[in-house]
């Protein structure tokens, strides 16, 4: 496992290099294909790209969609920053982001366990243009099937996905090494309308917000939210397509993917027939706000309920606030699944927000109000013979986190912090869990910039 932590860590040491490299060589060309290529960057100097690093900002709903940088076709507020390295080859403009936390996690018994062990993600991403629009290449990839052993890593009230056959409680499950494999091109109908297509093998269809792992509301938080499977858990889904259409500071999406969450086996790259669908409301009224409703029917989307189909809601919205030398990022997120089987309905909230200041502090905070099933009822057992999964409580989590800068390594944040979190137990669920159970996480984050 430390090797491959070894190995992810060098990767993106090693970016750098080759990259300067590319700018050095090509600046002259830079300035003037940057501008087409990357909408919302003109006017940047030859010692911005011979620097080859960037931190990008839109002014509109529709520039922010051209640059690409999060995963999907998901927004943000115009005003979120988006640090990454980036060069120019050619016609192509050229970019990398990505992020790595080692992570020691220590969590109270009687459900609780110890671990060490890497969440991570990089997405090497190219663009450039195409006819009368903008073709965009982007690869998203995780080593965590290789730094999170035994298929999970400890998280208290977590729920969601198998391994070894068996649901997955009190803990999370690894992302897959294929997060996402995407093309997607933009056509400008007009100077206000943006008509865009997305078609992806591994992908995220149109539903929810912003993914947590990059979310900037949660950006020095390496663990999931426990609502992660009522919210964002199609960031990574199958055979995805989606055609979206932009006006001005309004967008409407559309989604056809495969239902069927990412098997237990992390590695491979898994596909289906499109069964399912999504659609999604995107509003950014400011610079600062960003707001999405969406809606999905999802078929079939865990293994061990196979005649079990969900529908999907969920609305949220972010604020985000440049300060100087710092960033102020929060986000209010509702999600719901309801059973089309048996009509059963579980619901999620969830506020957080992360003050990055005097570029060197970051402090965050998650508080969260959650459903969970009868699953966490079984623990490590396999479900009994016509047991039938039903939400039956409602738990709390409060997080507090406090990460700093470290070092002076070029082009490379690195930062050393921890975070603890407890939790609200409903009386059903004293006798298993007590009544004050909590985890402390102390991490090193490294990410290019």
């Amino acid at each position: 496992m430390r090797a491959v932590c070894l190995i992810l860590i060098a990767v993106i040491f090693q970016v750098e290099p080759s990259m300067a490299q590319d700018a050095h060589a090509e600046k002259d060309s830079a300035q003037q294909h940057v501008g087409q290529n990357m909408p919302g960057m003109t006017g940047m100097s030859h010692q911005d790209m011979s620097g080859h690093k960037m931190t990008m900002e839109s002014h509109s709903l529709i520039e922010l969609l051209q640059h690409h940088v999060t995963a999907g076709t998901d927004a943000e507020p115009n005003s979120t920053p988006a640090p990454m390295l980036m060069t120019m080859k050619g016609k192509w403009t050229l970019m990398f982001h990505g992020e790595a936390f080692l992570n020691d996690i220590q969590q109270s018994r009687p459900r609780g366990a110890d671990k060490f062990f890497s969440t991570n993600w990089i997405m090497p991403m190219a663009q450039r243009q195409l006819g009368k629009g903008t073709l965009t290449l982007r690869a998203m990839l995780s080593f965590e099937p290789g730094t999170v052993s035994k298929r999970r890593y400890p998280e208290l009230f977590q729920q969601g996905e198998t391994a070894f056959g068996r649901v997955v409680v009190d803990g999370q499950h690894p992302h897959d090494f294929f997060m996402e494999l995407a093309a997607l091109y933009d056509h400008k109908l007009s100077e206000n309308t943006l008509l865009s297509f997305y078609a992806a093998p591994m992908g995220d269809p149109a539903m929810g917000p912003l993914a947590y792992p990059h979310r900037p509301s949660a950006s020095e938080d390496p663990i999931a939210p426990l609502g992660h499977h009522l919210q964002d858990s199609t960031h990574i889904a199958d055979d995805v397509i989606t055609v979206g259409l932009t006006y001005r500071d309004v967008r409407l999406e559309a989604s056809g993917f495969h239902g069927r969450e990412p098997d237990e086996f992390r590695w491979n790259l898994d596909s289906g027939k499109i069964d399912s669908w999504s659609s999604r409301l995107t509003v950014n009224p400011g610079q600062s706000w960003s707001f999405q409703y969406s809606l999905a029917q999802l078929h079939s989307p865990e293994a061990l309920a196979p005649g079990t189909d969900l529908r999907r809601m969920t609305a949220s919205l972010m604020y985000n606030r440049r300060l100087q030398n710092g960033n102020w990022a929060s986000m209010l997120l509702w999600g719901r699944n309801r059973s089309l089987v048996d009509g059963n309905i579980g619901n999620s909230y969830l506020a957080e927000s992360t003050l990055h200041w005097a570029g060197k502090n970051s402090l965050w905070t998650r508080i969260e109000n959650v459903d969970r099933t009868n699953e966490l009822l079984l623990g490590e057992n396999l479900e009994p013979a016509g047991f039938q999964e039903r939400y039956f409580a409602r738990v709390q989590a409060y997080t507090a986190g406090y990460d700093r800068e470290i070092g002076h390594i070029p082009h490379l944040s690195t930062a050393v912090g921890a975070q603890v979190t407890w939790y609200g137990v409903p009386d059903t669920l004293k006798p298993i869990y007590n009544s004050h159970p909590a985890g402390v996480v102390m991490f090193l984050r490294l990410r290019p910039q």
